[in-house]
Formats: C-alpha cells, structure tokens, sequence
C-alpha cells in the first residue's frame, strides 16, 4: 500500500459503543478494518469517506439494522443482513440506525483507487465504484472476506503477499460481480422467501430435506435450490445452519450449559462440530465468544 494512503472517514455517531480495539491491516491498496460494536435502542450514526469502500456485515444479533442514502426518517431504509455486502462510492453519505439493541460484527474494506489503479492497468474499469450498492449479496466475495477478516486479526499474520493476493482478488472480483448481479436467475418471490425462511426458522433443529422446503412453494428441489441460493446468497442448509449458530449464540449468553449441552441442543454433531462451525461463521471459537461478551 501506498504510504501516503490514510482514509479519512467522517463519523457521527450516538449510542454507538465500539467493543474492544478493533484489528487493521493495510495491504497494497486496500486499508482493512474489523470491527465489533454494539447499537442501543435508537441508535444512529452517518459516515463519509473520501474513498469508495465495501462494508461486509459477518455477524448480527439482537435488532435490525438499517442503512439508508438520506438521513430522512421518510425515507425507505434497508434492513442489512449478516453475510450482505455494501458498497459506499467516494464521498456519499451513508446513514445507519438501530431499532433496538443490535451486536454486529463487520469489516471495512478501503480502496486507495490511484494505487489500484497503477496495478490492474488495462484490467481497471471504474464504473463499478460510480453507484452505491446497498446490501447485495455475493457468495464469492463473502469467501474473500472472510478469508479477509480471518487474516486481519491473526496476532502474527503470514507473508505480507497472502494479504495482497486476498484484497486483490477481492477488488478484481467485486469487478466482476456487476456482470454476475446483471446476469438473469431465478429468484423467489418475497411471500416464497418469507414462507421458508419461517419454516427453516421453526424447525431448525431437525433435519430438514431440500423438497420439503421446495413443496412449501410449489417449486420443484433444483429449482428452488437455485432460486433460494440467487435470493440469499446462500443455499437452503447454510441458512439453516445460521438459525442453528443463532439459537446457540443465545444459550451460550443466556444459560450456564456446557458447551456439549448447547452442541446437542442446537442440532450439531457434537462439541467438535459444533465448535468448528461457529468459529468457522463467527470467527471465535464458542469458549472466547462467550467469555469475551460476558466479561
């Protein structure tokens, strides 16, 4: 990374608490940021950068949290989902605000563009960092950046190159995903998404099969299995596995369980599974997410 690169990002914020130090890492081109913060009742926020960046939320609990382009309360907000990708242009304000108590866990990638601009050459196109896109999701993307945030707060990261190679191929990918976003797929209405997403919710902890789920809509499995993917990100058993970490995430806070009581009530294998899915998800094994919150 160039030296000279230093984002300058104006923040305002009100009941906003950052939890712990936060990590950053700078490779070439790209300043990396991951945060932990937590979002009282009524809390709000508004930033602007002089560099475009991407916000990847990785992780959220408790109530929702929406983002919008005006500080209008009129106007439509969007409520972001974990594993939802935004991308804020240079200089467009972005407001956030929080319905009640909201814990999120998210990374902030910063693009020095001249920087960028000199390594991809001919590869460059500048289109895509013109319009702000606000909480799409990309599954290729999502593999990067946790890849990403995964280097970015290792106390002893590996060769400066592995980085480099991650943001790059992260920067030329999200190129890419304005080709990917514009191809055609088929996606399920919202009543489809609203139905299954309530059933997975529901019967989480059991095993559920692709064509129960696909007769609830009247879809056949392949279809629907690609049409849920194209309206999530994410397959069907993925989202099921998230209910599952979620369930977890609140016994883990909530009771004294061990953490093979809340493997086997939670649906998973045993401890092992269970503990490699959630570090796997959220990045801490669930012994630390759960001292770490606690303390």
């Amino acid at each position: 990374m160039t030296a000279s690169f230093v984002p300058n990002m104006t923040t305002r914020h009100e009941g906003i608490s950052v939890l712990g130090e936060g990590h950053r890492r700078s490779w070439d081109g790209v300043l990396v940021e991951l945060w932990e913060a937590e979002g009282a009742e009524g809390a709000r926020a508004e930033y602007v950068s002089e560099h475009p960046r991407l916000f990847v939320l990785l992780d959220q609990s408790g109530g929702e949290f929406e983002m919008l382009l005006a500080p209008d309360r009129r106007t439509m907000p969007r409520r972001h989902a974990p594993r939802q990708i935004s991308f804020i242009p240079a200089g467009v304000p972005l407001w956030s605000r929080v319905s009640r108590t909201t814990y999120v866990r998210h990374l902030d990638l910063h693009f020095d563009m001249e920087a960028l601009r000199r390594r991809l050459v001919e590869h460059f196109d500048p289109q895509p960092f013109e319009a702000p896109r606000l909480m799409f999701t990309d599954e290729r993307l999502m593999t990067f950046a946790n890849l990403i945030a995964a280097e970015c707060q290792e106390p002893q990261a590996f060769h400066q190159l592995y980085g480099d190679s991650l943001t790059t191929a992260l920067f030329i990918d999200f190129l890419r995903s304005t080709q990917r976003l514009g191809r055609k797929r088929p996606a399920l209405a919202p009543w489809q998404l609203r139905r299954v997403t309530d059933y997975i919710e529901a019967n989480c902890l059991k095993g559920i099969r692709l064509e129960e789920l696909a007769e609830l809509v009247g879809l056949s499995p392949s279809y629907f299995s690609h049409a849920f993917k194209a309206t999530t990100g994410i397959p069907p058993h993925q989202w099921q596995t998230d209910m599952r970490l979620k369930r977890a995430q609140g016994l883990l806070l909530g009771t004294d369980m061990s953490l093979t009581e809340v493997a086997a009530a939670t649906g998973f294998y045993d401890q092992a599974h269970f503990t490699r899915m959630f570090r796997q998800h959220l990045g801490a094994t669930p012994a630390a997410w759960r001292r770490d919150r606690r303390s």
